[in-house]
Parts: structure tokens; sequence; C-alpha cells
């Protein structure tokens, strides 16, 4: 079993996304939350369970979709690192995955 970890970033993205999504509806946003930390906890059985990111062809990154967020993480030795929450319809900017990922 993989352990998960969080970056800081990653938890700071999607408390923006969720801080958004609140200013409508407080409950959407924590289950929103719920549903994300859910999805994600899976990653620890199955820490290949995600796809290949289309914008990052050839990386070592993988992703979960959570509507409305997708969930960028890189598995390595038994650890899933989470990197990057953004919104679904966003692209991914490779260099500021990139960034992320020479920080752990």
């Amino acid at each position: 079993m993989a352990e998960v970890v969080w970056t800081e970033p990653a938890l700071g993205d999607l408390d923006a996304i969720a801080d958004y999504i609140a200013l409508d509806d407080p409950v959407a946003a924590q289950a929103l939350m719920h549903r994300v930390f859910a999805h994600v906890g899976q990653l620890a059985e199955h820490p290949d369970g995600g796809s290949k990111p289309a914008e990052l062809k050839g990386w070592r990154y993988r992703q979960i979709v959570e509507p409305p967020c997708r969930v960028l993480y890189r598995h390595e030795n038994d650890v899933v690192y989470v990197l990057h929450v953004i919104r679904a319809e966003q692209q991914l900017r490779k260099r500021r995955l990139s960034a992320r990922g020479k920080s752990d």
C-alpha cells in the first residue's frame, strides 16, 4: 500500500476552489472536499489507477478527476505525491507542475 502525501500547494489549490464554490453554496464546497479526499485516498491501494494527462505525454505524472477538479500526482517508491489541483476545464501548465515536483 502506498502512502499518500499532499503538498502544501495542492492543498492550497483545493482550498481556493472550495472557497470559490462556497461563496454560492457552502454545502457543495464541503461535499466537494470530501469527494476529492476520498478519491485521492483510493490511490493508496491503486497508485497507478489515474490516467496520464493529455498535455503531459511521456511524463511521469498521472491524474484523477473528481468534477470539477483534476488532481495531478506522481507515484514514486510506494509514495503518491499530490502536486496540483486545478479546475477540470483548465489546461495544465507543465512549468508549474515541474516546479512543484522538484520541491518534495
